[in-house]
């Protein structure tokens, strides 16, 4: 079994894998820049005992991150939980991804497992969004091409902001009012974060398939796309394991290099 790890800004996700490349269990914790590798392999080993996951059963371990300072953190943790040396997606890491975009190295690993999924396991060329605490919208062409995309402020961190910047506003639920024209502030502020990042999502869509002047398939990932993604107007497949099989494929690339 292969223990994944995604190190996000705002959360770490653990995934445990098997050897067909089947998501058995998806664990989640906070980003803690102030916890120590000794304090990370506590909390993983004690949060997979907690799910009845044996350490014993890993033979591999991969590590995504966009934090750097928590990278070697987690190699470390990894390593001491599962008993092998992990792999660290980074520069020099086996993909079949052709990065076009101008500083290749620029690019997140997390985008980097998401796009090899995507690119896997859906018709190409093929739109990939991943809603976390920044949304990711990225193309991948026919040839494997990863050609760039767009960023924007997550749902969360937009409203966060919107929140914490203004004295009457307070945080809502992210789910969907009953009309876009809403008539109480909370509502206005659910009809702003839910239909106005539908909306914002299918514009992109549509500029993006203008630009390339052809259909694509449009794959999404992340915890708040679920929320979102009903409400948009263009076909969108829901893959909420996408990254981690995006780790999964990595890993078997480079498992001889270890």
């Amino acid at each position: 079994m292969l223990l994944a790890i995604d190190i996000g800004n705002s959360n770490v996700v653990i995934g445990c894998i098997d050897n067909a490349g089947k998501v058995t269990a998806l664990l989640r914790m906070v980003t803690d820049l102030k916890k120590t590798e000794d304090e990370y392999a506590a909390s993983m080993r004690s949060i997979l005992s907690f799910r009845g996951i044996d350490c014993n059963a890993f033979d591999g371990a991969i590590v995504c991150s966009v934090v750097p300072p928590l990278t070697e953190s987690f190699r470390i943790a990894a390593e001491r939980i599962t008993g092998c040396k992990p792999l660290i997606v980074g520069a020099g890491i086996k993909t079949g991804l052709n990065i076009q975009i101008e500083n290749p190295a620029s690019l997140g690993s997390d985008i980097v497992a998401a796009s090899v999924a995507a690119m896997t396991e859906y018709p190409l060329p093929v739109i990939v969004i991943d809603m976390g605490t920044a949304t990711t919208i990225t193309v991948v062409d026919e040839g494997c091409k990863f050609l760039g995309g767009a960023i924007v402020p997550g749902v969360m961190l937009s409203m966060g902001a919107l929140s914490s910047g203004t004295s009457l506003l307070q945080k809502v639920q992210i789910e969907a009012p009953k009309k876009a024209i809403s008539t109480t502030t909370n509502d206005c502020m659910q009809s702003g974060a839910v239909y106005g990042n539908a909306a914002m999502l299918d514009g992109m869509i549509d500029r993006f398939r203008k630009e390339l002047n052809k259909e694509l398939t449009v794959v999404a990932t992340g915890g708040i796309a679920g929320k979102i993604l009903p409400y948009c107007k263009s076909p969108i497949i829901y893959d909420e394991d996408l990254l981690l099989k995006g780790l999964y494929l990595i890993y078997k690339k480079n498992r001889r290099d270890l």
